[in-house]
């Protein structure tokens, strides 16, 4: 809608400037002038009569749409003014439906549903009785919900979510309570109830003393110079906002510094406030034994887990009792103080050993504090609650292979998840086959900035936990995917990276079994609204998916300058030739002005996009519809056939053939913008240096797979 003024009328001035970026106020004024509506500049316009079809036929009359235009001549091949049933029919099947898709579940467009579609957009009666398509019926359906750049069933409800919790990606966000920076930053209660709104599943509670008089814990970033809020207001936020956006489990993911006597408070918070809400025990079907699969979603609708250390069985159970009957026995302890300052003096390495060192858990990131985990000195009431995720120290895959304890996860910073990646990637996907772990930032990220989830994705991990309050690239990504399946913060994980039978490499070149390869073109043609200034403007077209699908900052259109309105790019489609693995792959269109300010952005999983000419209406920088902003795009979309001999050939004069699978998946990391930097190999559990059993395979398959990977993309 358009901005009104104090009395709720639209000023004819605030139309101009919406026009403004491509076209001058005076051909506005007249426009208005021709659809007989007020056009002096300073008239107002009274609501009721300007209504859409008036703004539509205005948009038209300064805009006309010289690139539907082309379409429609190529459409009647320029012979006719309108476009009969059988051309029509025609070009839904040859240019608006993936070939690929099966034929009897999606069946080819026939008379009946072509003149549907023509009887809902054709505005002439007289065309619509010849069974007729204007030019203006071709318009008002390429901008339609039926012709969306995704099958709109993608966005309801559509996966399978009876499966184990370790099948799905979880929205995850890390430090929920800064809205800022990570060092002297601010908390606010305000940020768990925005984050659930979005649709976050997994949120995390940094549990510290607090000091005043009545001793109420509080939440902050220790030892960072952040502020702090209270536990309980936190759980009342968790409450009210926890089930509005997806019915769907939410997980706690609690760092708890906190003293027997406040861990206390924080069990009955969690239990007076959450209520029935607040999962305390494991279901009977699911129960807490080695080899027992964890839990659906569909079984935990409307609960609450809280992810907390947890004590030893037996010591729980008789602590537990003694609480019970009032005769537990807090002793004296040593407290954690969260406003503790770092010694600035000491340096970062040596903190980073220290940590190594000392922390009791892979849940710290090496972050240039003094810092201790989360403590193991537990409240057997606390304990009590944590069923389905239970953090354990990790100790490598093989190990928890052989423990085989489903509900026993394990946290790592991005580095070390990256190391276990180039030196055990197929460990690393079994393992959360089986079990969950959680991804986070590394401690070096002040700024709160975020890392490229999609390396972790590709492994199957569940919680990629990333700063929500940080509209990067990455967050783009996170939100983009998980606005699927009605944005209720899980994904069902593709059936290779569930099923036990089959194995799978996330550094893989040649195809997966049983999944077909696609080619995927896009041509940039035209953009709508882009920018409110006359200002040039550009497109950028980028794939991220497995490394092999991973295409950055290659293509990009042309310029076109001062024209924020209506550029026409017109480009060449830019060609994805080999897509090895289309379910983990999407495509992100990002339009920026000519000082490379990012003026609208839309992330596009390739499973689920529409072929043909469509209109991708576009996302602020936080992911936020925009009303006007638009790309006219024609999307190819085919099943990749190899051309003869020439991969063959490429492969045998590949040296990347030759690398190490190691050195390998170095490379093609910094293919996805990470440096050898932030990879740590050094402090892995279970022999971190090794390929591990699972990794010979992998290396095998990456020799074969090198005459894939040498087609050019």
């Amino acid at each position: 809608g358009f901005l009104v003024d104090p009395k709720g009328k639209v000023p004819v001035k605030v139309v101009a400037r919406t026009f403004a970026s491509g076209k001058t106020e005076k051909l506005v004024y007249q426009c208005l002038s021709d659809l007989g509506l007020p056009s002096g500049k300073n008239d107002v316009i009274e609501p009721v009569d300007f209504t859409f079809d008036k703004f539509y036929e205005l948009y038209h009359k300064i805009c006309p749409r010289n690139d539907i235009e082309e379409l429609f001549q190529q459409i009647t091949q320029g012979k006719a003014e309108t476009i009969n049933v059988d051309q029509f029919i025609n070009f839904l099947n040859e240019k608006q439906r993936d070939p690929r898709l099966n034929e009897i579940l999606y069946p080819l467009y026939d008379e009946k549903r072509a003149l549907e579609i023509i009887t809902t957009y054709e505005q002439s009666e007289e065309a619509k009785n010849e069974k007729k398509l204007t030019k203006d019926g071709l318009i008002r359906y390429l901008m339609s919900d039926e012709n969306a750049p995704v099958f709109l069933d993608r966005l309801e409800f559509y996966m399978d979510m009876d499966q184990p919790l370790a099948h799905y990606y979880i929205n995850s966000s890390h430090n929920t309570y800064l809205s800022g920076r990570q060092f002297g930053g601010k908390s606010s209660v305000e940020m768990y109830r925005q984050v659930l709104l979005a649709g976050c599943r997994c949120v995390e509670l940094d549990c510290w003393d607090g000091k005043g008089e009545d001793e109420e814990p509080i939440i902050t970033h220790g030892k960072a110079m952040c502020t702090d809020i209270l536990f309980k207001d936190v759980i009342y936020a968790l409450r009210d906002t926890a089930f509005v956006t997806s019915d769907y489990p939410i997980i706690l993911s609690f760092e708890n510094h906190c003293c027997k006597t406040q861990q206390h408070k924080l069990a009955k918070y969690c239990d007076e406030i959450l209520g029935d809400l607040l999962l305390k025990e494991a279901l009977p079907d699911y129960p807490l034994e080695p080899g027992a699969p964890l839990p659906p979603p569909s079984a935990l609708k409307r609960k609450i887990m809280i992810k907390n250390k947890r004590l030893k069985p037996e010591v729980e159970k008789q602590e537990l009792e003694l609480f019970r009957q009032g005769q537990f026995v807090i002793e004296d302890e040593e407290k954690e103080d969260a406003t503790a300052v770092p010694d600035p003096n000491k340096k970062l390495e040596e903190l980073a050993q220290q940590e190594a060192a000392a922390v009791p858990e892979a849940d710290a990131a090496p972050v240039p504090i003094q810092y201790t985990g989360s403590t193991t000195n537990v409240h057997p009431w606390l304990s009590s609650m944590v069923n389905y995720a239970q953090p354990i120290k990790f100790q490598g895959f093989d190990v928890a292979e052989n423990k085989n304890i489903h509900h026993n996860m394990s946290s790592f910073a991005e580095t070390t998840g990256l190391g276990y990646l180039k030196s055990q990637a197929i460990e690393f996907v079994n393992y959360n086959k089986r079990q969950m772990s959680r991804i986070y930032p590394k401690g070096t990220r002040a700024d709160s900035s975020n890392y490229m989830p999609q390396v972790f994705w590709n492994a199957g991990c569940q919680m990629v936990s990333l700063n929500f309050q940080t509209s990067d690239l990455p967050m783009q990504l996170n939100q983009g995917k998980f606005e699927y399946n009605g944005n209720c913060g899980y994904l069902l994980k593709p059936d290779f990276m569930r099923r036990s039978d089959r194995s799978f490499d996330p550094f893989a070149e040649s195809p997966v079994d049983g999944v077909i390869a696609a080619q995927c073109a896009v041509q940039v043609i035209a953009g709508q609204f882009l920018s409110d200034k006359k200002v040039g403007t550009y497109v950028e077209v980028d794939m991220y998916g497995l490394p092999t699908d991973t295409i950055r900052k290659e293509f990009r259109t042309r310029m076109v300058p001062s024209n924020g309105l209506n550029p026409v790019y017109n480009e060449e489609p830019f060609l994805f030739r080999k897509v090895v693995l289309p379910d983990l792959a999407v495509l992100r269109f990002g339009v920026y002005d000519e000082n490379g300010k990012l003026l609208g952005q839309r992330i596009l999983p390739l499973d689920g996009l529409q072929a043909g000419y469509r209109h991708i209406s576009l996302r602020t920088e936080a992911n936020f519809p925009m009303s006007l902003p638009m790309l006219f795009c024609n999307v190819e979309l085919k099943i990749y056939v190899p051309d003869g001999f020439e991969d063959f050939m490429a492969a045998l004069s590949d040296p990347r053939a030759f690398l190490s699978a190691q050195e390998k998946r170095a490379q093609q990391m910094k293919a996805m913008g990470i440096e050898e930097t932030d990879i740590n190999t050094k402090d892995l559990a279970g022999g971190g240096g090794g390929e591990g059993g699972g990794g010979k395979k992998g290396s095998k398959s990456e020799k074969s797979g090198a005459k894939a990977a040498a087609t050019p993309s």
